[in-house]
């Protein structure tokens, strides 16, 4: 699966804030994940990433780059 830096993608579990959209934050053989919801963030083995991905939504803006939630 090829992911970039600020995709947006959708989980198959929701987090339990709610949210099931993350933008990738970091790229490489750990994937880090920020919930657009909360704004929580998580690194995940690319291998359990993979699994845990359901679809590429598509990609956050440069504007919205800024962290917040």
């Amino acid at each position: 699966m090829e992911i970039h830096l600020d995709d947006v993608v959708q989980m198959r579990k929701p987090h339990p804030c709610g949210g099931d959209e993350w933008v990738v934050t970091r790229v490489g053989a750990d994937i880090g994940i920020r919930c657009l919801t909360c704004g929580r963030r998580v690194m995940l083995p690319r291998s359990r990433f993979e699994k845990r991905v359901k679809r590429v939504v598509g990609r956050l803006s440069p504007a919205g780059r800024d962290g917040k939630a």
